[in-house]
């Protein structure tokens, strides 16, 4: 049934790198179709059914002839000379190449891959959906019949290892992110551009145009989806999709499906009747007469000018997370040419938008918290924000740090009125206080719903 992934892997002694959702799906799979072969799981941490754990774990990959990685190992400081690394992905994709409509992109991937799917599946297609979403693609191959289409969300870290592409890949875009994983923006690019390394001349990548350099050197089938003219096809006012970040989702979808033979005209319908994603621009509600936006999904400048940008109007951004290390300049100068009239910062990341801002500003912007005081001292903030008052303030943005969401509500309530509009965009990663932007978000939501009350 796998012939291409367990010949690949028989009689070679394998080690699973990583034991959280996927390399549990790794092992489930190998105890079931390879029972016999020598599998050992590496993971820093000590726990039931884990080989190799502690500091030194990924010293083990030494003693192995074949590395199955999971996506949130990093070995960008490790010596990797002479050790065979694969992945669920590429494993996957050896054997279901022909049948995998793949999607990548910085931002806008799961949504672009959730609208593929059900694009496909209200078609009456046999669409399987699988990857980043969630859900490990080993744990829906037992599902995949000749006539089936995966619809498979890959990650930057899904691909990094890979040296199979999918008959279809999407690459929206590629920003500065997760340069904690890959250490250097170059490494996190060529990981992207995976989806279409390896695609024959029967396969299609669809692109933006921005791409196209990229997607010429490898000599790649390419669709630019960046300049698909829907004007006559689809009535833009009525999409549930908001922000033209969002109309490059929808042209890419498209597109997509029409790469892989569906005629577009039968799809466009469907486009009305998708449900977005939570935490991607989510309207909450109005509340107190504040009305509240979840765009928790933002981890990157260029998500949350998209997200200004969609909505037109904002009084109140939270910005703000853990510091990964990227460019925050041009959210800052964006921030500068359209001011929004409350900016609140929190974390490291925060503290590093908070001091471009500022000191991109003129005299006319009031800085609630001085931007050059140490992490240590904004985080141990007790009760509602701490005003320090600069003299004879000026109109103009209002600059705010929190140390935690409830501390940021306390700050609306004090200087809300009805009709502002509350955004959570915080271009950068929740995992310094949160266990990922979901529960962020759902803090958010849980907080403005309460909020006036």
């Amino acid at each position: 049934m796998f012939d291409l992934i367990l010949n690949r892997l028989r009689g070679k002694r394998i080690l699973v790198l990583g034991f959280g959702r996927e390399g549990k799906s790794t092992l489930w799979f190998l105890n079931k179709y390879l029972p016999e072969a020598v599998v050992a799981v590496a993971d820093k941490n000590a726990m039931e059914g884990v080989t190799h754990s502690g500091e030194g774990y990924l010293e083990a990959m030494y003693d192995y002839d074949i590395v199955i990685k999971t996506p949130g190992i990093s070995l960008k400081d490790f010596d990797t000379k002479g050790v065979e690394i694969t992945s669920q992905t590429d494993l996957f994709l050896s054997q279901f190449h022909a049948q995998t409509i793949g999607i990548t992109g910085t931002k806008g991937k799961s949504t672009t891959t959730s609208l593929i799917y059900h694009l496909l599946k209200s078609l009456g297609r046999d669409a399987i959906l699988t990857g980043n979403i969630g859900i490990p693609c080993f744990d829906i191959m037992e599902d995949i019949q000749p006539e089936s289409i995966v619809v498979y969300e890959l990650s930057a870290h899904q691909l990094e290892y890979v040296h199979n592409s999918p008959r279809v890949g999407v690459l929206l875009n590629i920003f500065e992110e997760h340069l904690d994983h890959f250490g250097t923006m170059q490494r996190y690019a060529w990981a992207k551009l995976n989806i279409m390394r390896y695609m024959g001349e029967d396969d299609t990548a669809v692109i933006h145009e921005t791409l196209m350099e990229e997607a010429w050197s490898m000599f790649v089938n390419n669709i630019v989806f960046s300049l698909f003219d829907i004007d006559d096809l689809v009535d833009r006012t009525a999409l549930p999709l908001l922000g033209e970040h969002n109309l490059m989702n929808v042209k890419a979808a498209l597109l997509a499906c029409y790469a892989y033979g569906v005629d577009i005209r039968e799809l466009v319908p469907y486009l009305y009747t998708f449900k977005p994603l939570e935490h991607r621009l989510e309207p909450i509600g109005t509340f107190g007469g504040v009305t509240f936006v979840n765009d928790s999904i933002s981890t990157i400048p260029q998500a949350t000018i998209s997200a200004c940008e969609a909505l037109g109007r904002v009084d109140f951004l939270l910005l703000g997370g853990f510091d990964r290390g990227i460019d925050y300049q041009p959210l800052a100068d964006y921030l500068k040419e359209h001011p929004v009239p409350h900016l609140m910062f929190t974390g490291k990341a925060g503290e590093r938008m908070m001091t471009l801002i500022d000191g991109n500003s003129t005299s006319s912007m009031t800085c609630n918290t001085k931007a050059s005081e140490p992490a240590e001292q904004s985080r141990s903030i007790e009760g509602p924000l701490q005003e320090t008052k600069v003299p004879e303030p000026v109109e103009g943005p209002t600059l705010s740090q929190y140390s935690s969401m409830e501390e940021a509500f306390a700050y609306l309530a004090a200087h809300a009125k009805p009709g502002d509009v509350c955004l959570l965009s915080p271009a950068a990663s929740s995992y310094d206080q949160y266990k990922n932007f979901e529960e962020r978000g759902r803090k958010f939501k849980y907080l403005a719903e309460k909020f006036g009350k």
